[in-house]
């Protein structure tokens, strides 16, 4: 038997194994997995390596259009499809799940033709869509959702926060109840809109407007309530949810006491929650804008909080929440050179940094082990998403998405290192170890020792399946 490709001699990790063999790849996928291959038409040698299911990013914003009453607050983002695809290939990652946003007033079709347009010709990896409902109308939730939904379209996300994205404990019902219908899987941003607007009028009357008081208009306590309040909606409408980039114990705890109770509700943090604190927006010459995200860093206990939620199994996935301003007049400073932090674009960089920084501090430091590092960043992603058996894994039949791991390649962060075309990283100076080596994605090599030999456009759009927590047991609607 004759394959296009061959790695050999590397150490397979899973999500649920660690063996040594030889791998397979014919037309794109992976068909053999054995002791030793001997006939492929090209050879990788992974003797000493680690061999990778391609990551999958789950959570990242790209080519957002600008708008005022957005986490963005009017400024450019500075990654499309183009250079985050290429960005996350060299770190590892190769399919990317960014989002699709509805804005008020914009039908939730036209929203989704526009960011497939967007997309189109663009990526050097796999991708798929999560929807933003921002504008839940009649003929949104009776007509384009459930047909987007039946497309293939099956993740869908609302926000508890910002001006332009905040729906009502009631509009938020009224999606759930959509996505029960139809078996979606529905992400929420929780943050309790009316506190942190509270606390920021409070802060800017009393002249405390630099970065760091973003952090202090956000304090855990506001993501606590809102996590209990949406895993309480959840419950009601008989959905599973997802609570992305948690940054703390507090609202872990609302997601375990919700599992105690029977209800399927997931946990998604993110690297700069287990590396930065609210101490790195407290940076003279704005240069803590540059760490403004939402939520923000906490402090070291909510790492350790964190860091034990990922190991008692908590945390079902880390991804970047990769979100590319500029720290330029057209992106961080849009407001000008000093402003308040209420004017300030919420988000950081982290497509290219997400796998080789946990594998640094997760893997190296011994907090987990090479199969939870998989899960936590490609198959559960995979199979929250309706994108398993094809992506997140290596086994006979799926996508030939493949990463050669460096586990023993020691490397100092820094932007010049990275592809985004952000000017900085919250990872710089990092000292990591591991680093990926030879990145695969559908049997092709797209990355090879730095350098991106995959062409640009060669990535397609995939449609997405029935989430698999809708499997995991019986999900009762409160009527």
């Amino acid at each position: 038997m004759s394959f296009d490709l061959v790695i050999r001699g590397g150490t397979v990790a899973t999500g649920a194994d660690v063996f040594r063999a030889d791998i397979g790849i014919r037309n794109e996928r992976v068909v053999a997995i054995a002791d030793r291959i001997v006939d492929g038409r090209r050879v990788i040698d992974a003797t000493g390596k680690i061999v990778l299911p391609g990551g999958i990013d789950a959570h990242c914003h790209l080519d957002q259009s600008q708008a005022p009453g957005l986490a963005s607050k009017g400024a450019r983002m500075a990654d499309g499809f183009r250079s985050g695809s290429i960005s996350a290939a060299f770190g590892g990652t190769t399919t990317i799940v960014p989002f699709c946003v509805q804005h008020r007033g914009q039908s939730l079709t036209a929203a989704v033709a526009d960011y497939h347009e967007r997309a189109a010709g663009q990526t050097v990896g796999d991708y798929a869509f999560h929807l933003i409902i921002s504008d839940p109308t009649p003929a949104v939730l009776g007509q384009e959702l459930p047909a987007l939904i039946r497309r293939g379209h099956t993740s869908l996300k609302v926000y508890m926060t910002y001006e332009a994205m905040q729906l009502s404990d009631r509009q938020i019902l009224d999606v759930f109840e959509i996505a029960r219908q139809e078996k979606a899987i529905m992400l929420i941003h929780a943050e309790n809109h009316e506190i942190i607007g509270w606390l920021a009028d409070r802060l800017e009357r009393s002249g405390r407007t630099t970065p760091v008081a973003h952090a202090q208009s956000r304090p855990l306590p506001v993501e606590r309530e809102a996590t209990h309040r949406a895993v309480t909606l959840a419950e009601i409408a008989g959905v599973p949810l997802v609570v992305v980039h948690v940054s703390g114990g507090d609202p872990l705890e609302e997601i375990r006491r919700a599992r105690a109770r029977g209800h399927t509700v997931l946990a998604e943090t993110c690297p700069q929650y287990l590396l930065l604190t609210a101490q790195d927006l407290d940076q003279p010459d704005m240069l803590g804008a540059k760490v403004m995200c939402s939520p923000p860093p906490r402090d070291t206990a909510a790492q350790a909080a964190l860091w034990r939620g990922i190991e008692d199994g908590t945390v079902d996935i880390v991804n970047s929440d990769h979100a590319p301003y500029r720290f330029d007049g057209e992106g961080k400073l849009k407001a000008g050179p000093n402003p308040s932090f209420r004017g300030i674009a919420n988000g950081i960089p982290g497509l290219e940094t997400r796998l080789p920084v946990l594998f640094s501090e997760g893997v190296v430091k011994g907090r987990i082990d090479l199969p939870r590092f998989v899960a936590l960043t490609a198959t559960n992603n995979a199979k929250l998403y309706g994108l398993y058996p094809r992506k997140g894994t290596i086994a006979i039949g799926s996508d030939a998405d493949i990463v050669v791991w460096d586990p023993e390649r020691r490397t100092t962060i820094t932007n010049d290192l990275l592809h985004h075309n952000v000017d900085y990283t919250p990872f710089e100076g990092l000292a990591i170890e591991g680093w990926p080596e030879t990145v695969i994605s559908r049997g092709e090599v797209i990355v090879q020792g730095g350098t991106l030999t995959g062409t640009p456009g060669r990535g397609r759009f995939l449609t997405q399946q029935t989430s698999s927590a809708w499997n995991t047991r019986e999900i009762r609607a409160w009527i």
